[in-house]
């Protein structure tokens, strides 16, 4: 181990955290990753013959999982990003409250404790903005708006976030992040992301089947929370220290007829249709302030929406991804089988 600085990322074979990884090394860190690869691993195969890199299998649940994976002779961690989890309400609704809450709350806890009785600085936990709901009055909710839960998912994610509120007293400051829905290509790509998936079915299909047309959701490429992250890794504690931030850029905020206008404009013999249906689930329709990660932060995002359209597009007309339609690109269709 040659760097200065040694990040440790739970679930860092996925689509934040490969390319987490990635990033920290070429910035000088030691990245340890913590994964049970659910998905797969082919995600770090590029990291292995890096010096600065090392990976671990493990389950975070496991009450010692973050202590056996720091044993060696890399020194305890700086930081640990907890990544790890089971993400978005639909993964959460096919394994049942009983296991979401297990990896998404009580794992959390777990890692916050180990975090602190190693001495680790910092733990950023990656939440969302899903925790806001239905906003009630059309305002743009910020850090400090009532959180109005629509999914399993997002309670977990409450819960997490209140445990990790009720520790920023500890000796180890908790930071956390609500992400706004992100896209854009990774190690890991996702499909069960809107502007992914709408690009992939358009490619793929030609057709379009939008349901809650006229809802509001805020986007973030996930390069951009990439670079968010390390930042909050890099700033001052007293800055971060039992912090909330919504990670996105009020350019992020779109209707899904703006996304599906972006995407005409590269494959206009895309046939769109529209449903009138409202299903239980991760209901958003909601404009997100930004203002507090970029006047306190100095966040600002660097790629847009259709930054992100296009390279979606090209990543799949240039056959750059095999078989897009596998389930290992879904979250919730791999994690039920």
């Amino acid at each position: 181990m040659s760097a200065e600085k040694h990040i440790l990322i739970t679930g860092g074979a996925g689509y934040i955290g490969s390319l987490l990884t990635g990033a920290l090394l070429r910035k000088g860190y030691c990245v340890t990753v913590v994964d049970e690869l659910l998905f797969g691993g082919d995600s770090l195969a590029a990291y292995l013959p890096h010096p600065n890199f090392r990976f671990i299998k493990s389950n975070v649940w496991e009450p010692r999982a973050i202590r056996d994976a720091v044993k060696g002779e890399w020194p305890v961690p700086d930081a640990i990003v907890h990544l790890a989890g089971i993400v978005g309400f639909p993964a959460c609704q096919a394994v049942g409250r009983q296991v979401a809450w297990r990896y998404n709350v009580e794992a959390t806890q777990r890692v916050f404790e180990q975090a602190v009785d190693l001495g680790v600085g910092r733990v950023v936990f990656a939440s969302t903005y899903s925790n806001y709901g239905l906003a009630a009055d059309g305002a743009a909710v910020t850090e400090e708006s009532p959180l109005n839960p629509q999914s399993l998912y997002a309670e977990t994610k409450i819960a997490a976030e209140r445990y990790l509120l009720g520790q920023k007293d500890a000796a180890t400051a908790p930071l956390l992040f609500r992400f706004a829905t992100l896209y854009g290509i990774s190690p890991r790509t996702r499909f069960d992301l809107i502007v992914n998936q709408f690009v992939l079915e358009a490619w793929t299909k030609r057709e379009l089947l939008i349901y809650q047309r006229g809802y509001s959701r805020s986007f973030v490429h996930v390069r951009d929370v990439i670079r968010g992250i390390i930042m909050g890794l890099e700033a001052e504690e007293e800055t971060i220290r039992g912090q909330v931030f919504n990670l996105g850029s009020e350019d992020g905020n779109h209707t899904k007829d703006e996304i599906v206008s972006l995407i005409l404009k590269r494959l206009p013999e895309t046939q769109v249709r529209y449903k009138d249906l409202t299903f239980g689930g991760d209901m958003r329709d909601i404009t997100v302030s930004f203002e507090k990660i970029r006047t306190q932060l100095g966040f600002k995002t660097e790629l847009t929406v259709d930054d992100g359209v296009r390279e979606v597009l090209h990543a799949l007309q240039d056959g750059l991804i095999r078989n897009p339609q596998d389930t290992r690109y879904r979250n919730a269709q791999f994690i039920v089988q």
